[in-house]
């Protein structure tokens, strides 16, 4: 695409993306979905291999097109890869691959878009980078021994990838307790870490939709309950679903406190013990960097100041597929479809 001026740019080609890009299309706006990698989906593709969405297909449809499996089955991330790529053809939203974007500054009229493939202009423009956009580490990480191999979890691929003797797994939220359980099975493996609320099993089997209506319309930015829980999400992650910390000591796991620093190269604990260990696996989440957007947006935590995605004191400017954005399923594929409604029918009332 050789245009230059859009009314509408997105940016970010993930669920949150192309479910906006779908109600754009639906009011026939002119706009372009920008990417920075190769293959729609690839941010699927590039996680480890045997991850599966926590949440049953019935759940993971973006609007206009539920995905293609039978109720109750937890789609692989390759399934959800296919699903996006399949979703973005059937309803010829245009996204351009291969194009980053370096900075957006605001212009006389609109918005300036620095990408690494040239400058764009919009008079609107919607972030859709997802709940994950940098690896978080602690600091306290580089005293360790090089000796020790050390990963975030998104850099995880498989167990084979990392020494055989022994591995800690920082984090015991849903990446944390699920990869501790792969790497259980061919090495010992040690998790660190409060644990998050579990969801028990039978809920989502027997009273899944229940759960998910629970989920999605009650705890929300619109109820007492939904402002009481935002905050411990945005603090502590989501609540453990379809597995449980139980598991991990059936497992033969061993649970230990949070790490606090480091003695003498290893990794020391809260009671001044160390762990010595062949490898880490950092499931410490992931921190925001909007750092790129030439605009006072973000408040003390480093998310974006918005209501409901819409941000107040830019005109134009949009957020879609933000972490409790609205409510606990605005951070899931089932949920983003909600807010980028909301965003675009703002956007369609302001034009």
């Amino acid at each position: 695409m050789n245009k230059e001026k859009w009314s509408t740019v997105v940016i970010g080609a993930g669920q949150a993306g192309l479910a906006t890009g779908y109600f754009l299309s639906q009011i026939k706006e002119d706009f372009v979905i920008l990417d920075q990698g190769s293959h729609i989906g690839d941010a699927w593709r590039n996680r480890w291999d045997s991850l599966k969405l926590f949440t049953p297909a019935q759940h993971d449809g973006l609007p206009g097109f539920p995905f293609p499996a039978s109720h109750g089955a937890l789609p692989t991330k390759d399934e959800m890869a296919d699903y996006l790529e399949n979703y973005a053809a059937k309803f010829s939203i245009p996204v351009q691959l291969n194009t980053k974007v370096v900075k957006l500054s605001k212009a006389p009229k609109g918005y300036e878009i620095n990408t690494s493939n040239g400058m764009l202009f919009a008079d609107h423009v919607i972030v859709t980078t997802g709940t994950n956009p940098v690896p978080y580490i602690p600091d306290f990480a580089k005293d360790i021994d090089q000796k020790i191999i050390q990963i975030h979890s998104s850099q995880f691929k498989n167990p084979e990838a990392l020494p055989s003797s022994s591995t800690l797994v920082v984090g015991a939220g849903t990446s944390g307790v699920e990869i501790a359980l792969e790497l259980s099975k061919s090495r010992t493996t040690i998790i660190s870490g409060h644990p998050t609320p579990h969801i028990p099993d039978f809920i989502f089997q027997y009273v899944g939709k229940i759960y998910w209506w629970f989920a999605h319309n009650i705890l929300t930015l619109n109820t007492p309950i939904g402002r009481k829980v935002r905050p411990k999400i945005l603090s502590g992650g989501g609540p453990l679903i379809n597995i449980s910390f139980d598991e991990i000591t059936t497992a033969g796991v061993q649970p230990i406190n949070r790490l606090v620093g480091t003695k003498n190269g290893l990794p020391q604990l809260q009671s001044g013990e160390t762990i010595d260990v062949s490898s880490i696996v950092w499931a410490t989440g992931y921190q925001p960097d909007f750092s790129w957007i030439n605009l006072d947006v973000t408040d003390e935590t480093g998310w974006p100041k918005t209501r409901r995605g819409v941000v107040e004191q830019f005109k134009g400017l949009y957020f879609v597929g933000m972490l409790f954005q609205f409510g606990l399923t605005s951070g899931l594929v089932g949920g983003v479809g909600r807010d980028a409604a909301y965003v675009v029918n703002h956007l369609k009332k302001t034009k």
